[in-house]
């Protein structure tokens, strides 16, 4: 399984880092983890295609995670030519909220004529669904987004890739994570918590209780940033735009 970091960057482009989005290629089954504003932009500059995109899961409804659907859309229609069938999971919400988005963008985008089939398929906490030869399960975290926002548990080629989603610190983050072979944490802050998002020193304090094999800290802060020289577990790496990990 090949993890490509195409965005690893908060909302707000600290460290001049892009928005949310991972891809992962397994077998002949590719996937993106949440589509941020600038996810076609960094998908373009890891040398990917929209085509090589199968499924989108998103986590949560905000822009920086799952604003880049409707570049995608376009893109999928007009220059890739796009002719297979893409899935689009997350909150039940996310069909709803991907329309108006795509509206208000590309007035009529929604509505053109594509050639391929596009469905949604909505999550529901603790309920494990299998798209093509990926299981996921959601797990509900604490993060306002006008829905319910999710970490997500993946299963294939017998190995677990786990990632938070956004969340300030909640139990579920333990059980997501549980002896993953990569739990990607978000680690907004080093030692500030925040009721939304998660911080290094809290997230250092449970890496036991977690068990996860390895940990990649992403969506940091200029705050965060600043102190990454702070992170000395040998447990945890940082994410970067544009790495490539063999899970």
């Amino acid at each position: 399984m090949k993890l490509t970091i195409t965005g690893s960057g908060d909302a707000f482009g600290s460290g001049g880092r892009l928005n949310t989005c991972f891809h992962v290629q397994s077998g002949e089954t590719g996937f993106l983890i949440d589509c941020g504003a600038s996810a076609l932009i960094s998908l373009k500059k890891a040398g990917l295609s929209t085509n090589d995109v199968d499924t989108v899961f998103i986590t949560h409804l905000h822009g920086d995670h799952f604003g880049g659907l409707p570049f995608f859309l376009i893109d999928a229609m007009f220059m890739a030519k796009r002719t297979k069938p893409l899935t689009l999971v997350g909150p039940a919400e996310l069909e709803a909220r991907f329309h108006i988005a795509c509206e208000a963008m590309f007035p009529l985008a929604t509505e053109n004529q594509r050639d391929f089939e596009m469905t949604f398929v909505p999550l529901h906490a603790g309920e494990t669904t299998r798209v093509g030869a990926v299981s996921v399960t959601p797990f509900e975290v604490k993060h306002y987004s006008g829905a319910p926002s999710y970490a997500l548990r993946f299963t294939l080629e017998n190995k677990v890739l786990a990632y938070t989603g956004d969340t300030g610190w909640v139990d579920s983050v333990v059980e997501a994570g549980r002896d993953a072979d990569l739990y990607i944490m978000e680690c907004f802050q080093y030692d500030k918590r925040l009721d939304m998002h998660l911080d290094y020193l809290t997230i250092h304090h449970r890496l036991d209780d977690i068990g996860a094999k390895r940990v990649l800290l992403t969506h940091m802060s200029d705050a965060m940033l600043a102190e990454q020289h702070e992170v000395t577990d040998a447990r945890c790496s940082l994410a970067e735009d544009g790495m490539v990990i063999e899970v």
